[in-house]
């Protein structure tokens, strides 16, 4: 298969389908291991940015409003259940997570479908723009900046990873979660 060529439709589930409450629980859920797992190793939550990761193959795959309800719910369930994120970082890392819902079906449209760019665009919009909120909200460009310095794996791996994800999902038609992978007319 040529990734170059890999398109997805653009699909949005409504708070009216019981989909939409499926994959939302199931993207939150994974927003709660996910980070989990990856603070088991030094430094594993920092490097990896897994908070972001089920934020952005929810939006992808499902639309904006599972997206947003993902953003909003993961830091918030993560910070009052595990203690992480401290709250002097959930503000930034709120913002950036509703960057990816808010980005997302702006960078899809605009990339026409092809999974692999529009991923990229999306995960540097949203560390350029989350960062600058960063920046704005504490004042200091060293922790607006800590996401990219120390985070470039867990970017690399939203990109890759959320790639591989989408591909598996069959992100077609996210009401249906066997559907096939097949490139969209």
């Amino acid at each position: 298969m040529d990734i170059s060529t890999t398109k997805s439709a653009l699909h949005t589930l409504d708070i009216r389908d019981r989909a939409f409450y499926g994959w939302s629980a199931a993207f939150i859920i994974g927003n709660l291991a996910l980070p989990q797992l990856c603070h088991l190793a030094s430094m594993g939550g920092k490097a990896f940015l897994p908070i972001y990761f089920f934020t952005l193959i929810g939006a992808y795959r499902c639309g904006w409003k599972v997206g947003v309800l993902t953003a909003l719910a993961s830091p918030l369930l993560n910070s009052l259940l595990f203690g992480m994120p401290a709250p002097e970082v959930l503000t930034p890392i709120v913002v950036k997570s509703l960057l990816i819902a808010a980005l997302t079906p702006l960078i899809v449209r605009h990339c026409k479908g092809y999974v692999l760019p529009a991923l990229l665009l999306i995960v540097g919009g949203y560390q350029l723009l989350g960062g600058l909120f960063e920046w704005a909200w504490t004042g200091s460009l060293s922790a607006a900046v800590q996401d990219i310095r120390l985070g470039w794996p867990g970017m690399v791996f939203q990109v890759v990873g959320g790639w591989l994800i989408l591909l598996a999902l069959g992100k077609n038609n996210p009401e249906t979660p066997n559907d096939t992978a097949t490139p969209a007319q």
